[in-house]
């Protein structure tokens, strides 16, 4: 153990006093210990045959993305032919009102979310695009639901929640976005 000093420095700040006492031998031995951990880890790493974290992290994720695909997700012909059975669609009615209703409303005229029932569209019209933002999300906001709902169930809300375009909200939301070609809409 380190010897200490009862002497003080001179320093005086508040009626607080500085000693002058050695660090802990422990605490000198992990600091040299670092330094020479240093010098053989940075021409290693840095330089040499090792592999970074970063780099190793990398190499990982492509083999697992490898092993692991994203699925293949449905066209909008795909969807329009699921969207013609009415459980298929009644199953993504009941989904909507357990998910989307807090950002979109029960009638779809919008809250936090866009306003689903008008002629303006955030992110895309087609079938397949709004099953598109419902899996993967948006930036500015709406979830990625892949992670939380089947396959099935997003195609069903997403089918659904197209199915909201036209019906008269109680209270619409302002539109947002860029108005549908009148030649696209059905």
């Amino acid at each position: 153990m380190a010897e200490t000093h009862e002497e003080p420095l001179g320093h005086d700040y508040d009626g607080i006093q500085e000693f002058d006492n050695p660090l802990p031998t422990w605490w000198l031995y992990m600091f040299y210990g670092c330094i020479v951990f240093a010098f053989v880890y940075v021409p290693y790493y840095h330089f040499g045959p090792g592999v970074l974290p970063e780099e190793a992290w990398a190499e990982d994720m492509t083999a697992w993305y490898a092993a692991h695909p994203p699925p293949e997700l449905a066209t909008s012909e795909e969807l329009e032919e699921m969207a013609a059975d009415p459980a298929f669609m009644a199953a993504g009615e009941a989904t909507y009102r357990v998910r989307c209703v807090s950002c979109h409303a029960a009638d779809g005229g919008g809250l936090v979310g866009p306003n689903l029932t008008d002629d303006f569209t955030v992110y895309g019209f087609e079938r397949d695009e709004i099953m598109r933002v419902v899996y993967h999300g948006t930036k500015f906001g709406m979830l990625a639901w892949k992670n939380q709902l089947s396959l099935e169930e997003i195609y069903q809300v997403a089918s659904y929640a197209r199915s909201l375009r036209g019906r008269t909200p109680v209270k619409a939301k302002a539109a947002e976005g860029v108005a549908i070609e009148t030649s696209k809409l059905p």
